[in-house]
């Protein structure tokens, strides 16, 4: 998702390193976000993989879309998304529309407030998604039937 260069200044010059951000998922439902950091491009990016791997969340969809309106948040970034009919596609942003895409969700409107970061949006995204619910589980943590 982005790769990002760090320089030390060392008494021969600069020495370089580089960080990966990374989100995961299986197109049909699952999503995570890894953070590797290296002295070169490919482990960084395998380290990331590696730790998005260990967060694993399972997210509620419907259809290809999902079901209804939420508001992830994380620091200063807020990502509202807002459930789209069959065809209008993902109208997001590159962190959100990597984090959505990963996830298997193929119509869905979003914006994005506040911090830029890619990775707090990324965080806030993902905090979105946990936050939906099923008709079901609803009625089921509220203990009546629909």
């Amino acid at each position: 998702m982005a790769i990002r260069r760090c320089a030390a200044v060392v008494k021969g010059g600069r020495r370089f390193s580089f960080n990966a951000l990374v989100v995961v998922g299986n197109g049909r439902g699952s999503v995570a976000w890894g953070y590797g950091k290296a002295n070169e491009v490919p482990p960084s990016v395998e380290k990331g993989v590696k730790d998005a791997h260990k967060q694993m969340n399972r997210i509620n969809l419907k259809g290809g879309t999902i079901p209804h309106q939420v508001i992830g948040k994380f620091g200063a970034a807020r990502v509202i998304m807002l459930p789209a009919s069959p065809g209008t596609g993902v109208i997001a942003g590159g962190a959100v529309r990597a984090v959505v895409q990963a996830v298997g969700v193929t119509d869905i409107l979003t914006k994005s407030y506040g911090s830029t970061n890619k990775l707090n949006l990324v965080k806030a995204a993902i905090d979105g998604l946990k936050k939906l619910r099923t008709k079901d589980e609803v009625a089921r943590l509220r203990g009546v039937t629909l």
